[in-house]
């Protein structure tokens, strides 16, 4: 599957991280630092905004019908607050994965993004995005299978940019991070949307899983209002973040029961061309789970 072979990828990225053009020598850092061990895993739960309660609200409901070995500590985190809340990051820190909903980035006022300030303060410093076909989702392009790896914390995303005369400003340092956001965003629109691409940002020691590509997308009102969200994304980001943990054959049942949903088509969100509900797409990938 695609996301075996983009942990694997990942893996050697993170053996042989490169944050210039060239490979640096060999460090001992693995992807897993801490093997599992079978026993429940605390991981961190950050709902977000818009969407987020709903989609991360159906990663639950499919982890406690399949009784995945893992029990959430949720905290609310938004947007519009000034900073992650200590609490938050110190329960990111103890349990060393995170699944987060977007949280909602301000436009103007002065106020950085707090999806920034996660991956800078955990040195999260790669971005993983799978990008590849799912049987019964028509798209322009076949046999897409990608995965797009960029560097995550130094470029544009960084914050490192300063104001050169009023209304200009000069970014410190350019590197891949904004261009391979692009990139990502792109390759996900070829494969069948940003509502069914998983992801997430690794560093050595943590791991934040989430929507793929475009990542701080929060939805809009009437979305959520119709409670008609796409948590395809999530889900997969889930599975991904079950074979982190070290739960591949629970990855292995995520990931079947919503590709078996997808490739039947009767339970679709209206981002691919159905008009289920949120719950209508839980309900269904129950139903699918061996």
């Amino acid at each position: 599957m695609a996301a075996r072979r983009s942990l694997s990828t990942l893996k050697h990225l993170l053996r042989n991280p490169t944050p210039s053009h060239r490979l640096l020598p060999r460090r001992p850092v693995t992807y897993m630092p801490r093997p599992g061990d079978g026993s429940p895993r605390p991981v961190t739960l950050i709902p977000g905004d818009g969407i987020g309660p709903l989609v991360t609200g159906a990663v639950r409901q499919v982890m406690e019908a399949m009784h995945a070995p893992v029990y959430f500590e949720t905290y609310e985190v938004h947007g519009d607050m000034t900073s992650v809340p200590a609490e938050v990051m110190e329960s990111i820190r103890k349990n060393k994965v995170c699944l987060k909903g977007g949280l909602a980035t301000p436009v103007g006022g002065g106020v950085s993004s707090l999806n920034v300030q996660l991956r800078k303060e955990l040195d999260l410093y790669a971005s993983l995005v799978n990008c590849f076909n799912l049987p019964g989702l028509p798209t322009r392009h076949e046999n897409v299978d990608t995965v797009v790896i960029r560097e995550n914390t130094e470029g544009e995303y960084a914050g490192l940019e300063h104001e050169v005369v009023p209304g200009v400003v000069e970014s410190l340092k350019v590197t891949p991070n904004l261009y391979g956001n692009l990139v990502a965003n792109t390759a996900a629109g070829i494969a069948g949307g940003t509502g069914v691409m998983p992801g997430g940002n690794v560093g050595a020691d943590h791991a934040i899983f989430e929507q793929g590509a475009s990542a701080g997308n929060v939805g809009n009102e009437k979305i959520v209002q119709k409670k008609r969200a796409n948590p395809v994304a999530l889900l997969l980001s889930s599975a991904m973040m079950l074979r982190h943990l070290q739960f591949p054959s629970f990855a292995d049942r995520l990931e079947t029961a919503v590709k078996r949903v997808i490739e039947e088509g009767k339970y679709m969100t209206k981002d691919l061309g159905g008009t289920s509900t949120t719950q209508e797409v839980v309900d269904a990938v129950i139903s699918k789970l061996d």
